[in-house]
């Protein structure tokens, strides 16, 4: 047994002899409602970020403080006394959490934690809280076990990642230097022991608010209709230009900088995909997909860039009929991009496609918000070898490589800004993550821990983070 595998064991027998104690605390920090998307929580996610703050200091990281944005706070922490011929590890997750709506479905209210079967119930357990706490804990495992950290480490969590991380790019713009690392660890993400996967790209978003307005109030339609322009069927007309028969987005210049995936690429995503097929269209509800033609379902929902429009209102809603023309309608949408589409440029096209159906009867606004950049992880060589071994070592297993069609908008900020190298690591293992009774499988939360450990020691080893 090497010195690095002696120092991982360590660790990780310290990590398993604190679990009551880990998990303590743990329930302590899922207390807190920092949902960060309703400004009636501002001071709850205030709150939730000084607590992660003292549990920094307690547990030796430096330097740790909530610092300031123009939204929520950013929480900072490091250590850096591996010794200059280690490598500097930023590590990322997320402490704010989602919105709990509806609360009737909750089975025990979501920010009192509740175990049942194995299983941790409460609002941000999986996302991302448990990547926080498995964090801290693994982190202060290994000092408690060894005295010292096998690499350096810049812990970075936000509070803002649910409401699309609007004060980060900013923020991370301005504090270069503070953020400068060999390899950033985006740490949003499941861990599943029996199906082990690794995402290794996420697609960028755009969202945009587009409002259609036609007389200065309401008109009677008996009187006015056909004569004064509707701007419910203005909406209408615009949401059925975004799309050809085929399922293909008709904005001009929104396929340009698409890459068509390799040949190996392209079979690895089919293999994990195929055999999801039938299962996914249950768990949509549906029993046929969309755009076939387009490309395969790991192409259409991981590598291509898709728009879709999110809700539309306008006129009346309510019981029975009420002859009106309304003076305005509006709808949502948000695109999610594929790398190396620029988020900036593809919210200028969609602007310059909405307006084409503007005149002299109809006035249109655009709101373009919440532009996120897609981001590629690393995909092979060495720290991709270290995570896979890590895995062997703790699960008997490598994980499966994947793209995904969600999106985590501080990755690609990183990678625009930063241009570091960037991997990803899952410490969430459950389900219902934006949903009611959100939860987190606690065996598998361990062994989340134990691979991180097994991880940061790999990466300590010369020559695999250059």
């Amino acid at each position: 047994m090497t010195s690095a595998t002696a120092a991982a064991t360590n660790a990780i027998q310290h990590t398993h002899q604190q679990q009551n104690e880990y998990m303590k605390g743990f329930h302590d920090l899922l207390k807190i409602p920092s949902i960060s998307t309703d400004p009636a929580y501002k001071a709850e996610v205030e709150r939730c970020a000084n607590w992660i703050v003292d549990e920094m200091k307690r547990i030796g990281l430096r330097n740790a403080s909530a610092i300031p944005t123009s939204g929520h706070p950013v929480v900072y922490g490091e250590w850096l006394e591996a010794g200059a011929d280690k490598p500097t590890i930023l590590l990322y997750a997320h402490y704010d959490v989602q919105p709990v709506d509806p609360l009737a479905l909750w089975d025990t209210p979501p920010f009192e934690p509740s175990v049942r079967e194995g299983r941790l119930y409460a609002r941000g357990v999986c996302d991302d809280k448990a990547a926080v706490w498995g964090i801290l804990k693994s982190v202060e495992s290994m000092m408690a076990a060894n005295g010292t950290l096998p690499v350096n480490i810049k812990v970075f969590f936000e509070g803002e990642e649910e409401s699309g991380s609007p004060s980060m790019e900013p923020f991370i713009v301005a504090n270069k230097d503070m953020l400068k690392a060999d390899l950033f660890l985006i740490c949003d993400g499941g861990f599943d022991p029996g199906n082990p996967e690794q995402i290794y790209a996420v697609r960028g978003i755009v969202g945009i608010e587009v409002t259609v307005t036609g007389p200065d109030h309401d008109l009677h339609s008996g009187m006015f209709g056909g004569v004064v322009q509707n701007p419910l069927h203005v909406v209408g007309k615009i949401i059925g230009s975004f799309h050809d028969e085929a399922g293909r987005v008709q904005i001009a210049g929104y396929y340009d900088r698409v890459k068509a995936l390799s040949a190996s690429e392209k079979a690895n995503l089919d293999a994990l995909f195929d055999p999801q097929i039938e299962d996914l269209k249950k768990k949509a509800g549906v029993s046929h997909f969309w755009a076939e033609s387009l490309g395969t379902l790991a192409e259409r929902g991981t590598a291509l860039p898709t728009l879709d429009v999110n809700g539309m209102w306008g006129g009346y809603q309510g019981e029975g009929t009420k002859t009106v023309l309304p003076a305005q309608a509006s709808f949502k949408a948000t695109l999610r991009l594929v790398p190396d589409q620029d988020p900036y440029e593809i919210g200028r096209l969609l602007n310059q496609h909405v307006q084409q159906f503007a005149s002299d009867t109809i006035s249109i606004q655009t709101r373009v918000s919440g532009e996120g950049w897609p981001c590629a992880f690393l995909f092979e060589g060495p720290v991709v070898d270290a995570l896979n071994q890590s895995y062997f070592t703790t699960i008997g297993k490598t994980p499966k490589w994947m793209r995904i069609g969600g999106s985590i908008p501080i990755s690609g900020m990183f990678q625009r800004e930063l241009d570091a190298p960037m991997s990803g690591f899952g410490f969430g293992a459950g389900d219902n993550y934006h949903s009611p009774n959100e939860y987190l499988i606690l065996d598998h939360f361990r062994d989340s821990m134990d691979t991180f450990i097994h991880f940061m020691y790999k990466l300590a080893e010369p020559g695999v983070v250059s």
